[in-house]
């Protein structure tokens, strides 16, 4: 019964938490990080890219048969514009291994700061992962607001309550795993 407590009390301040603005807009970074999943994410970062930000974009976690070009043709963008700038990582398959993939990126760029481009729901869990794969990086957060994720009255859209609840799940869970990792490697 506590713990069924303790989630439920835990789920209602996610839910309070998650953003409803953007926060930092103009600080530029080394990178802009995109998390695929949403077309608002991959405009949202275009466009943060065409607005000099930062000097590359990443888009992780892209299916291995697409190719930067045709990533900006879907997304309705002259691929001479952009291409040079854009690098898309195809070995991640969830949020963990967004960051574990965006972290061996930005080592190998020299990179120390990043603009997280991911859904609003999601973003407390990516900012989890990414800090726990990257420590000392420099990392703003930079969410998208999907339309269909009503975030005003959540509790009345059984859609994003069970999105919300879902992604408060799992961020606990990557908290666990965090924790235990520490564990395991504290002496």
């Amino acid at each position: 019964m506590a713990a069924a407590a303790g989630w439920l009390a835990g789920f209602f301040w996610y839910a309070a938490d998650v953003p409803d603005q953007l926060g930092d807009v103009a600080t530029p970074t080394d990178a802009i990080v995109v998390l695929t999943g949403g077309s608002e994410r991959l405009d949202a970062g275009l466009l943060l890219l065409r607005q000099k930000m930062a000097r590359k974009l990443f888009v992780s976690g892209v299916y291995r048969s697409v190719d930067v070009a045709e990533l900006l043709r879907l997304s309705r963008q002259k691929p001479e514009e952009l291409e040079c700038c854009v690098v898309l990582g195809h070995t991640a398959d969830n949020t963990a291994g967004n960051a574990v993939e965006t972290a061996a990126w930005m080592r190998a760029e020299g990179y120390h700061s990043l603009r997280l481009v991911t859904a609003n729901y999601h973003m407390r869990r990516s900012l989890a992962e990414f800090r726990h794969a990257m420590p000392d990086a420099e990392i703003i957060p930079h969410p998208v607001f999907p339309d269909k994720v009503k975030h005003e009255q959540w509790w009345l859209w059984p859609g994003t309550a069970h999105l919300i609840a879902t992604e408060y799940t799992k961020y606990l869970a990557a908290q666990v795993r965090h924790w235990t990792e520490l564990q395991e490697d504290a002496p």
